[in-house]
Order: C-alpha cells, then structure tokens, then sequence
C-alpha cells in the first residue's frame, strides 16, 4: 500500500534528521534533566512528608519509651505495695508479739502481788492475833488488877480463842 500525500510527505533526509533529534533530545533528558528533576522531587518530599514521617516516626518512639516508663513505674507500684503489705504483717505480728509479752508480764506481776498481799495479809493477821492477844492480857490485868501474863502465857489462851472459827 502506497499512499500519496502530495505536499505532506516527508524527504527522507528531513525524517532521519528529526528523528535523530529527537533521540538525542530524549537522551539528553533522561540521563541529565530527569535525573536532576528527580532529585529536587526527592528533596522536596523529604522537605515535606519526610519530615513528617521522621515526627510520627519520633513520636511512635516516644510513646514506646513512654510506655516502658509506665511499666516500669507500675511494677515499682505494685513492688511498694507487696513491701507495704509485707511490713504490716510484720508490724501486726510484732504487736501480737508485744500484747502477749505484754499480758504474760500482767499476769507474772498480778500473781507476784497477790502473793504479796497474800503473805502480808498473812502477816498482818499474824501480828494483829499477837498485838490484841497482848492487849486482852494487858486489860485482862488491869480488870483483874494483878498481871496474867505468866499464866495467859502457860495456857496459850488466848491464841486458842483467836484461833477458834467465827460462827
């Protein structure tokens, strides 16, 4: 198929020359202009949504860092808690310790008083028994007018009559 296109058609030398051209035009574009293009693109980029992506990249790190501190300070809280937990538990038993030493020390006093006063109750009633059985033989001599001594002193009279229960 042979087509006339009259004034149209194109010289042969012409259509080599502008294609020739035209590859070293594109050549010359895709090895020096678009490499450079490329390159301010990239460096725009970076100037905008790098610098952004490197904040949330920044920020993601932050909130990792933050979060290990919050761990971190929650098992430092939970750590205090079982110390404080175990030191009244200690404190509790110290003070049952104490209030038991405390009512054996009560009761160790209370049964060495009792004793006590067990022993001068013993003695006062010993004394008291000596000191009226005196008086009974001292009135009895003055009553009688002569001194009894020698005799409430033979027969103990008067600890018998002491000594006989009240009824």
């Amino acid at each position: 198929m042979h087509f006339e296109l009259g004034p149209l058609g194109p010289d042969p030398g012409m259509l080599v020359l502008g294609l020739a051209q035209l590859f070293l035009l594109m050549f010359a574009l895709g090895v020096v202009l678009l490499p450079r293009i490329e390159r301010m693109r990239a460096q725009r980029w970076d100037a905008t949504e790098g610098r952004t992506e490197r904040a949330e990249a920044v920020r993601a790190e932050a909130e990792a860092t933050r979060d290990a501190a919050l761990d971190e300070i929650a098992g430092a809280r939970h750590e205090a808690a079982r110390i404080r937990q175990e030191y009244a538990e200690r404190g509790a038993a110290a003070i049952a310790a104490a209030r038991a030493e405390g009512t054996r020390d009560r009761d160790r006093l209370l049964t060495t008083g009792r004793a006590r006063i067990a022993a001068s109750r013993s003695a006062a009633a010993d004394r008291l028994r000596q000191d009226v059985g005196d008086l009974a033989v001292a009135l009895a001599g003055r009553v009688v007018g002569e001194p009894v001594h020698a005799v409430a002193a033979e027969r103990r009279t008067v600890e018998r009559f002491l000594a006989r229960p009240l009824d």
